[in-house]
């Protein structure tokens, strides 16, 4: 056959093979269908004995191909199609993006050479390359190969470059549906996970339900989920799917440790065709599932852009892992970072709201609920109980028609209930029954699903009244039982006195002096249980006095030096000079002012000064005592002259508590303060102010 006939059968075998490629790919869609005809039409039409077409991605790198081998077609896998991007012809014109043709590829360096290119084997071939380019992208590259040398021309590589061209939109397309399937795929995967997996909030079952989706989206053999320990930074598997799951479940291993370490630790996915061969795979987890890994997809779970833990999907039954397969690990690894933050959250919510509805509920006090006008929402246990009404009363009632009010105190709409402040006094509680049962109010400021509320806690104190009266009736008979014998002590001194010479013995008027200042403590204590009782029922004081103000303060000095001296304390004295006289009953302001300077003398260490001053603040004579003692907590400034009310101590015997309880009566008695503050450096200072004399 001449050239030129020759020509001529290529020119119709060329219009008759684009017209083929138009017919057979026109309507369709399915992108190895597409390679596999296309590659088949061209093997036909210019005699090749096997055929390459790879498909690559916007990046260059491939994503799929056809191979034929004679009628054969033959897997691939994306290794094998990189080696001949790299190395081979198919390389070669992807990088240069022109047609090349070998006419004998023993003498090309062009032309990756295999164990079938030996003389001994297939021998050298001739090949024939063009890029498959569509507006102007590189989508592919197609190769035609022939036993033998010079099978293909310049004729040859021109029919091939047309091809590529009519064959490129085709392919271009295919991709391009392909990549548009499977992101549907990977979406609808991945929003049927996202359905199923946040359908729980209980967090063993969001567990299952993921490894449950892993298993469905990949199909894989076993899936493993993970979680980072914050505290010690291991990861510890919470769930698998192996057949020993349970020799798995709970084995922690370090950061960097196996695959799942190795992905924890960097935050990255990844996939690996085959775990043995990979120096970070470890066989411990095989050990421990009972499971041989052959290929293995390790994802991180997210939260809030941390990792918090891992995915391991192994053995996809197919043997290999879907292109697909990583992104959908990675996708369901941030669903299921949220859904186990969400779970988790959810169980320490549910657990919190049982241990307040616990502490709530089982309270051995009343406490109940109301919004900002008082009206009751909540009631536990206790306070029907106490009340004898039952929760669906108490819903209807007031808090004002519970207890006795102190608008005084909380406000007349609660407006001085602060938040974090709680404000305490003591009420009487009106039961169902009638009756009046004595109760410690306790009402602060809570807010609940971020609305403000207030909580009512009524603590029964109808025992620590008892035990207060029983300990007024047993002081008060103690009193009365003490004023005879110590009238008839104080007698049979003065008889004592009159008898003896006292004067002339240092040691009789010593022992004399010890009776006569222990006599008129004992005068001053029961006399103070007294007034005490006098006082708290509301009694007036009558016997008052004009008095000096500095003599009065000596009277208390000389009553209180014999237990300074045996401390070795000294006293300071800051009188302002022409100090007005004061309206008081002396006996009890001597009283007031020897309890102040003993107690500043009991807990003053030894050698230290006491500071005893009085000056003017308006119409009132303002006296301190300053000590250079421990100091008081500011936590029991608020009760420290309350009845009983005694600050531990282990050096100093404390009494009754019954000293400043008398203090802050007497004074208040004469219409004065009293008051508390810390000294500048250490101690305390007790105030008092006492009416100024008018007349």
């Amino acid at each position: 056959m001449s050239n030129e006939e020759n020509k001529n059968g290529l020119t119709r075998a060329s219009l008759e093979l684009l017209f083929n490629i138009s017919h057979e790919v026109a309507t369709v869609l399915d992108l190895p269908t597409v390679l596999e005809r296309v590659l088949s039409l061209s093997m036909h039409t210019i005699g090749a004995n096997s055929g390459t077409i790879i498909v690559l991605d916007d990046q260059g790198n491939p994503i799929d191909s056809t191979i034929i081998y004679g009628s054969e077609v033959f897997d691939h896998t994306t290794q094998q199609l990189k080696g001949i991007i790299d190395n081979g012809l198919a390389g070669w014109v992807v990088k240069k993006r022109q047609a090349a043709l070998i006419p004998d590829t023993s003498k090309d360096d062009r032309w990756l050479r295999r164990p079938d290119d030996a003389e001994d084997a297939t021998g050298a071939k001739s090949a024939v390359s063009a890029p498959l380019e569509a507006q102007e992208r590189l989508v592919g590259v197609i190769t035609l190969v022939q036993p033998g040398p010079n099978h293909f021309n310049k004729d040859h590589l021109s029919l091939v470059q047309t091809i590529a061209n009519q064959a490129s939109i085709a392919v271009l397309n295919a991709r391009l549906y392909q990549e548009s399937q499977r992101q549907a795929r990977v979406m609808t995967a991945l929003a049927e996970s996202a359905a199923i997996i946040n359908a729980s909030l209980k967090f063993d079952d969001v567990i299952q339900r993921i490894l449950q989706q892993i298993i469905k989206g990949l199909d894989v053999k076993a899936v493993s989920l993970a979680l980072i320990d914050t505290n010690t930074k291991e990861i510890e598997f919470k769930a698998s799917t192996c057949k020993d799951e349970t020799d798995l479940i709970g084995k922690r291993f370090k950061m960097g440790q196996g695959i799942a370490g190795w992905v924890a630790r960097e935050g990255r996915d990844i996939i690996i065709p085959d775990a043995n061969k990979d120096p970070r795979f470890s066989s411990i987890i095989d050990n421990l599932s009972g499971l041989e890994t052959a290929s293995i997809a390790c994802a991180p779970i997210r939260s809030r852009g941390e990792v918090i833990g891992i995915l391991e999907a192994i053995n996809p039954k197919e043997k290999q892992f879907d292109p697909d397969a990583l992104l959908v690990l990675r996708g369901i690894g941030s669903l299921a970072g949220s859904a186990l933050r969400n779970a988790q959250l959810y169980e320490y919510l549910e657990a919190a709201q049982q241990r307040y509805y616990d502490l709530f509920e089982e309270s051995a006090d009343n406490i109940l609920i109301t919004d900002m006008q008082g009206r009751i929402i909540e009631a536990n246990k206790q306070s029907t109980i106490t009340t004898e009404y039952d929760k669906d009363t108490l819903h209807k009632l007031d808090i004002n028609q519970l207890y006795q009010q102190n608008p005084d105190l909380l406000g007349k709409n609660f407006e001085n209930v602060q938040a974090k402040e709680t404000i305490s006094f003591e009420s009487v509680l009106y039961a169902k029954n009638g009756d009046q049962i004595p109760i410690q109010v306790f009402s602060h400021l809570v807010t609940i699903d971020g609305i403000p509320h207030l909580q009512w806690i009524f603590r029964d104190i109808s025992e620590q009244k008892n035990l207060d009266q029983m300990r007024d009736d047993l002081i008060s008979m103690i009193y009365h039982d003490l004023r005879s014998p110590l009238s008839n002590i104080v007698s049979s001194l003065d008889v004592l006195s009159s008898m003896l010479d006292i004067e002339s013995d240092s040691a009789i008027k010593s022992i004399f002096m010890i009776a006569l200042h222990s006599t008129e403590r004992i005068q001053r204590l029961t006399n103070s249980l007294l007034d005490i009782n006098r006082l708290e029922a509301g009694q007036p004081i009558t016997n008052q006095q004009v008095l000096v103000v500095s003599e009065i303060i000596q009277e208390a000095l000389e009553a209180t030096s014999p237990l300074a001296r045996n401390k070795n304390q000294d006293f300071e004295i800051k009188i302002q000079e022409e100090l007005p006289n004061i309206l008081v009953d002396k006996n009890m302001i001597r009283r007031v002012l020897i309890n102040l300077i003993e107690n500043a003398i009991k807990f003053a260490p030894a050698k230290s000064k006491i500071t005893i001053g009085a000056e003017t603040k308006d119409e009132w004579v303002h006296v301190w005592i300053k000590d250079r003692g421990p100091g008081i907590p500011d936590e029991d400034k608020s009760h420290i002259f309350d009845k009983y009310t005694r600050l531990s101590s282990q050096h100093v015997n404390q009494g009754l508590g019954l000293g400043l309880a008398f203090c802050r009566l007497a004074i208040i008695g004469h219409g004065g303060r009293i008051w508390i503050t810390d000294a500048e450096e250490n101690g305390s200072i007790f105030h008092i102010t006492l009416p100024i004399a008018t007349i």
